[in-house]
């Protein structure tokens, strides 16, 4: 059984950011064939949230929670190893990401607008094609109503 963690940026020791990283271009560079720099500045931000599952092999699904400076959350970066795929673990940390309320944004790849549709994300917009040639759309969830 999977172990879910749960950390900001300075709470990752070198080990946890090393196997995070390598699985993010295991799927996102190599296994898409999308070459971008992964490593942009906000992986040990104080207020970057990073949630992940751990198995034997290493880290088996990925996302992280950027706080923008509107106080929206970005959900971005999530991953799951090929070998994992599945199993529901990219839906567990989405549930687990949507726990602290507010508004969230994402850049979903088109194919999977619909998972995102399920945490209640809408599309704002047009599709469109990244750097890499990859069709996104940006989606956005706004805080849940209290009734």
């Amino acid at each position: 059984m999977p172990t879910l963690h749960d950390a900001t940026g300075p709470e990752l020791t070198a080990a946890q950011l090393h196997d995070i990283l390598r699985l993010r271009a295991e799927v996102f560079v190599v296994e898409q064939k999308a070459a971008y720099l992964d490593v942009d500045g906000h992986d040990l931000r104080p207020d970057t949230r990073h949630l992940w599952f751990e198995e034997g092999t290493g880290v088996t699904a990925y996302l992280r929670v950027l706080l923008d400076p509107d106080g929206v959350r970005r959900i971005g970066r999530v991953v799951t190893a090929a070998q994992a795929r599945g199993r529901g673990l990219a839906a567990r940390l989405m549930e687990a990401a949507l726990t602290i309320p507010g508004e969230y944004v994402l850049e979903a790849q088109t194919y999977v607008q619909g998972f995102y549709a399920r945490y209640g994300f809408v599309a704002e917009g047009t599709e469109y094609i990244d750097e890499d040639g990859i069709p996104h759309i940006r989606m956005r969830r706004l805080p849940r109503q209290l009734t």
